[in-house]
């Protein structure tokens, strides 16, 4: 909302959203004339409309279908893909979206060090599919369950063959989460977070990646696998994958919980290839604060969550301008800050006359022939894209 009162009068936004009177001059208030566009008092609304927008709200009655919003995201993931895949990795995380106010939902975490959210999000690939914002007093896990439950079913309609695979952090590393991929075929690999009795296992293979540690002077892993059961909150004996490495500061022991056959994934490949490539969705959550997903001023949880859906909606649009517009380029990796950088802030002249509106670039701008080429296969593209 900070710049809105400006954009607001921005002739090009108008012309973006189909507005007949570009310049805001036929306004029937003489407060609102010059300004195209609709104040952020309107746009308030949205905010702070509840979630059923009942009569007795006066003046705020624009009610978001959350629903929707998150259905949307699952229809442009599976629409994205030119056909049917064979198998799909989910990945989930939580982050901190850290807060300076009083506002609803706000606690202390001990483990960030500060008053924040704590939002949860879903990915494949580059793919968002779920954004949601939670307050930071839960496990890193709560709502998890739900989300999975909702993004997967359209998933498997969409493509009843699939394997899907999640991944995530020891945070997700709970019963019910892998009672449920169990019971509904779709695997797991979770971080396990260690304890007396899984380092007690991995004793002999620490000692041997000890020894060729101080022989060569370089890494040394050693892994091993083994089966595994708490003694009360697991349901059954699962897999697990454990890594023997010693370091300056002490031995580093991981331990890694998977549903995945040995023959499939053997315990190193399966721990080096698929659970450390879950580090990637660490950039794609940059991603979102690089869209301002921690503009979380406002006084209630639900206005929050709507304006975390505006920058996950930001990152869709950024995501299919690259995966379409950028295939190709020097941009086609490029993360959002930079296609914000290179490809979006550009200086221009705006001239509108009764029959047309014309935008010059300025003649400095560097990226002309990718500008171009962008613009080129965007225009290339069928309507539905």
């Amino acid at each position: 909302m900070n710049d809105h009162d400006e954009l607001r009068r921005d002739p090009l936004l108008a012309v973006l959203v189909e507005k007949a009177d570009l310049t805001g001059e036929e306004r029937r208030r003489e407060r609102d004339r010059g300004q195209a566009l609709a104040g952020k008092s309107t746009l308030n609304r949205l905010e702070l409309t509840g979630a059923e927008g009942g009569e007795d709200e006066r003046y705020k009655k624009i009610a978001l279908d959350t629903g929707a919003v998150d259905r949307r995201r699952v229809e442009v993931f599976l629409q994205a893909q030119p056909e049917a895949p064979k198998e799909i990795v989910l990945d989930l995380d939580a982050t901190d979206d850290p807060l300076h106010g009083n506002q609803e939902g706000r606690f202390f975490h001990g483990y960030y060090g500060h008053y924040c959210y704590l939002p949860l999000y879903i990915f494949c690939g580059d793919h968002l599919l779920c954004a949601r914002l939670r307050p930071s007093n839960i496990a890193a896990s709560a709502g998890s369950l739900q989300e999975l439950q909702r993004i997967v079913a359209p998933i498997r309609q969409a493509w009843p063959g699939v394997k899907i695979t999640l991944r995530g952090d020891s945070g997700f590393c709970r019963e019910e989460l892998m009672a449920w991929c169990e019971q509904n075929c779709v695997d797991y690999v979770l971080g396990l977070a260690k304890n007396e009795r899984l380092k007690a296992e991995l004793a002999a293979e620490l000692g041997q990646a000890e020894q060729q540690w101080r022989a060569t002077g370089r890494p040394a892993r050693v892994f091993r696998e083994f089966t595994y059961q708490t003694r009360e909150s697991w349901s059954r004996a699962r897999r697990v994958v454990a890594k023997a490495e010693p370091l300056d500061k002490g031995a580093n022991p991981r331990f890694v919980v998977t549903s995945l056959a040995p023959r499939a994934w053997p315990a190193q490949a399966l721990y080096e290839n698929l659970y450390c490539a879950r580090g990637e969705m660490q950039n794609r959550i940059k991603e979102q604060l690089m869209l301002f997903a921690d503009r979380t001023s406002t006084a209630f949880l639900r206005s929050n969550q709507i304006r975390l859906y505006f920058s996950s909606a930001a990152y869709l649009l950024m995501h299919a301008l690259r995966r379409l517009g950028l295939r190709g380029t020097e941009l086609a990796q490029a993360q959002c800050a930079t296609i914000r950088l290179k490809l979006l802030k550009l200086g221009a002249l705006l001239r509108l006359s009764v029959r047309r509106v014309g935008v010059s670039l300025a003649g400095g701008y560097p990226h002309t022939a990718l500008f171009a080429r962008v613009y080129a296969q965007l225009r290339a593209l069928p309507l539905r894209c």
